[in-house]
């Protein structure tokens, strides 16, 4: 697979060790920055990298930043795209097996390398579902997506 990998300052640390991670599980990674822990905004990176996946340059995204959060507002505002926070292994396996979940966003300052690290593989590693039920949630999703352009949607 192809991985987009991304973070603002407050991700940065993370970010090279997570590339190697990566790496190690014979993925190829596309780095959007930030490319050092200097003060930077998480939209620029956010979004750049949440474009690349979403035109299908690659197929899955990790991003970094102080809480994960900010990251995964940003990306979910890019058409095609299903961003998720997660915290866990179980939030990992869940966000990829029943939302088909395209992007992975953590929290530096929350969790410990190790944590990240594993949440990383789970969600690589993790099949999306292709039950009725999943596919019928997702379509809702996308035609959500389709419909609602703005507040008159």
């Amino acid at each position: 697979m192809k991985i987009v990998v991304g973070s603002d300052h407050a991700g940065f640390e993370y970010k090279s060790k997570i590339i190697g991670f990566v790496k190690s599980m014979g993925h190829s990674v596309e780095d959007v920055g930030a490319r050092s822990s200097e003060s930077t905004d998480y939209p620029d990176f956010a979004e750049k990298g949440a474009k690349i996946v979403a035109c299908g340059e690659a197929d899955i995204g990790i991003f970094t930043c102080g809480s994960g959060i900010g990251m995964d507002i940003v990306a979910n505002k890019i058409k095609g795209i299903r961003s998720a926070v997660c915290w866990n292994k179980e939030t990992a396996m869940l966000a990829r097996s029943h939302n088909h979940a395209n992007i992975l966003c953590m929290g530096e300052r929350l969790l410990t390398l190790d944590e990240c690290l594993e949440i990383v593989k789970v969600f690589l590693n993790t099949p999306e579902i292709r039950e009725e039920r999943h596919l019928r949630r997702i379509k809702k999703i996308k035609d959500i997506e389709e419909r609602i352009q703005n507040c008159d949607g």
